[in-house]
């Protein structure tokens, strides 16, 4: 399924129009982006609000003049939570649409579905969600956190006496590459700090998993061992709807055996009875409860375009605006919406994050952010209960993966010309 989202046509677009102006001469007045988020099936929960957050700002550029004196037009597609779907999407985007950037995928196989489509055909994605790391590609800006701004935070919070100083670890995940890449990060992160691997247990559910009584039971039992455990959740999807009720059916609460969780933000816990939820954890790089002047400025402009004062916001909507924001400048930077140039107008490129902050896109194709953990109130706010005192930055390669710790990755180079230095890159595979 597709369709083009087309912003109002301007005096000279109708008078080209009226007089007979060909389709060619149209088309030379519009600037495409892709946007690639699962609309059905079980990611539609999470992805349909950042479809709509990246009509909110095309919607803002063209209200603003456009960008480079053409209007931007959003071409939208559903994968459907269809990891395959992804790639053959992307490439229509690509290919067909002719879509200067892409915004899209939420999960981490939706992400390495469509990557070698976008290094193929030299195209580039804006990935506004938190994942695991372990890859740096010249083609994808990475605007949600890596594990150094998110998971290992978290983990360390758990540990700490605020954090109720946890020694044990339930690590519960959806079966894919997300969650088992950064559970490998956190068990080797866990080990450094002494945790052995009998104080940690692990467990993965298909996309979609409904039925968590035996497993919810599991992790009482093995929270009931004389030691603090905590759960570390990247659950995703619509699976953290029953996940949620059966820590509420089972009387799992905060205190006794906190729950963190890496997918769950706000749009989520707004389908849930928060209250058994209360005191839980979330960790990410931006609440909508966070207090600052550019934070109201985005909710208010968030609920006069979808025309609902009850509709939330979260962190991979502040991902998707830092990085829409931040395309836009490159374009204008470059003078053009040739890749290569924009790619190269990006570093650098800095936008106020939502927080008070400043967001800055590094050589590494990763934003510094600042890391904030929250706890669930009972009307499905997330209230931050610890935050960094400085953003930190993206780091793609993790420090407590051997063979990833010694690489680094700088997109700096090759500048757009003829023959260039090499990137300073080097892959793990």
């Amino acid at each position: 399924m597709k369709s083009v989202i087309r912003g109002a046509i301007g005096a000279a677009a109708l008078a080209v129009a009226v007089t007979g102006g060909t389709a060619a001469q149209a088309a030379d007045d519009v600037i495409k982006v892709g946007v690639l988020h699962s609309l059905s099936g079980t990611m539609a929960i999470s992805e349909t609000t950042l479809k709509d957050t990246v009509l909110m700002m095309v919607d803002e550029l063209n209200k603003n003049g456009g960008l480079l004196g053409k209007r931007v037009e959003a071409v939208v597609v559903d994968p459907a939570s269809d990891w395959p779907l992804f790639a053959e999407k992307a490439r229509e985007l690509l290919e067909g649409e002719e879509v200067a950037a892409v915004f899209g995928c939420w999960t981490s196989v939706s992400r390495k579905s469509v990557l070698p489509v976008f290094e193929e055909l030299n195209g580039l994605l804006f990935y506004p969600v938190q994942y695991e790391g372990e890859e740096s590609s010249r083609n994808v800006f990475y605007t949600g956190a890596a594990p150094n701004q998110q998971a290992i935070p978290a983990v360390e919070y758990l540990m700490s006496e605020d954090g109720g100083g946890a020694e044990r670890f339930v690590l519960l995940g959806t079966d894919y590459v997300y969650p088992r890449t950064t559970n490998k990060i956190l068990r080797a992160f866990l080990n450094d700090k002494g945790i052995s691997d009998d104080d940690i247990m692990e467990n993965y559910t298909p996309f979609g998993h409904s039925d968590w009584q035996t497993i919810v039971s599991d992790v009482k039992g093995f929270a009931s061992q004389g030691k603090k455990t905590a759960v570390v959740s990247t659950i995703n999807g619509d699976a953290n709807v029953p996940f949620y009720k059966e820590l509420g059916n089972q009387g799992i609460k905060a205190e006794e055996i906190p729950v963190v969780a890496f997918s769950v933000g706000e749009e989520e816990l707004a389908g849930l009875d928060t209250g058994p939820l209360v005191g839980h954890l979330a960790a990410w790089n931006y609440f909508m409860s966070v207090e600052s002047d550019v934070n109201d400025g985005f909710i208010e402009q968030w609920h006069a375009f979808i025309g609902n004062e009850d509709r939330v916001t979260n962190d991979p909507m502040e991902a998707t605006y830092i990085g829409f924001k931040m395309w836009a400048q490159a374009v204008k930077q470059a003078g053009s919406t040739d890749v290569d140039a924009v790619r190269q107008a990006m570093y650098g490129q800095t936008v106020p994050n939502l927080t008070g902050g400043t967001a800055v896109m590094n050589a590494n194709h990763h934003l510094s952010k600042p890391v904030l953990i929250g706890e669930i109130q009972d009307d499905g706010m997330i209230e931050t209960v610890w935050s960094t005192d400085k953003e930190v930055v993206g780091d793609a390669w993790s420090d407590f993966i051997p063979e990833s710790a010694k690489l680094t990755a700088d997109w700096t180079y090759p500048w757009v010309c003829g023959n260039c230095e090499a990137p300073k890159y080097v892959t793990a595979n």
